[in-house]
């Protein structure tokens, strides 16, 4: 696709102002992208370089956004959000840059647009990334349509029901030995230089890096995924279990 194809085309069939465009893209880049690992809240610096006050144009912001930047942490958006999700974020950024009336129209390369869901698990969507709740949300270690950090591995099979979910097997929790100190960690990675793990002591899991001399891992750990949804009821729970059987298999 060429470079031009990347651009916002004009409000074509676009029922919203653009603020209720930018107040929606601010509610999903709270969502995705002001996280621990990831871009601070308003654009500012996170684990991320910061977008406010970038001097970025709306077409550099769209093409970042739908393509991501090969060779960093910055995934692509245009298979993840659908076209209304990835036209508000965009929009919203552009704010960050100094652009007071950015172009709301429908993005070239986002996704197709998002399967109906029912009002049980509309509310489950928003359970699932509720900024009030911090890092005990669910998208604190799971990304689902677009939606949160994939630190887990992605979510394939969905948990008959809360009692299920609440004892769900973490199988692939190891535990790992760095510094000295005993710790739950999922294995990013062992290489011969560095051996890279998250380590899921609290919340949100801490990006570990280390020497590979200076790491032992056994399987096994007495780390338990119920321990992370302490923020959650089973109504809650029953709602997330809802949006995840639409999200996850559509």
């Amino acid at each position: 696709m060429r470079g031009l194809a990347l651009l916002l085309l004009p409000a074509l069939a676009c029922a919203q102002s653009v603020p209720d465009v930018v107040a929606r893209g601010e509610k999903i880049f709270n969502q995705t992208c002001a996280t621990g690992y990831c871009h601070g809240s308003k654009g500012s610096a996170g684990g991320a370089p910061r977008l406010v006050a970038r001097g970025f144009d709306q077409a550099y912001i769209n093409t970042t956004v739908t393509r991501g930047l090969p060779g960093t942490a910055m995934p692509a958006f245009g298979g993840a959000l659908d076209r209304r999700d990835l036209t508000a974020v965009v929009a919203y950024v552009a704010t960050l840059n100094g652009i007071t009336n950015p172009s709301v129209g429908v993005a070239l390369g986002a996704g197709s647009a998002a399967p109906a869901l029912s009002p049980n698990a509309e509310r489950g969507r928003d359970l699932f990334s509720e900024a009030t709740r911090s890092f005990g949300r669910c998208s604190t270690c799971h990304e689902v349509g677009g939606i949160g950090i994939q630190v887990a591995t992605p979510i394939s099979a969905v948990p008959a029901d809360v009692q299920a979910l609440r004892n769900l097997a973490t199988p692939q929790v190891h535990t790992a030995v760095l510094d000295g100190e005993s710790v739950p960690a999922l294995i990013v990675s062992e290489g011969k230089r560095r051996t890279i793990v998250y380590d899921l002591t609290s919340a949100p899991p801490v990006l570990r890096s280390q020497d590979p001399g200076t790491v032992k891992i056994t399987d096994g750990s007495n780390w338990k995924h119920s321990a992370f949804m302490a923020s959650y009821n089973d109504s809650e729970l029953a709602a997330i279990l809802d949006y995840l059987r639409a999200a996850v298999h559509p």
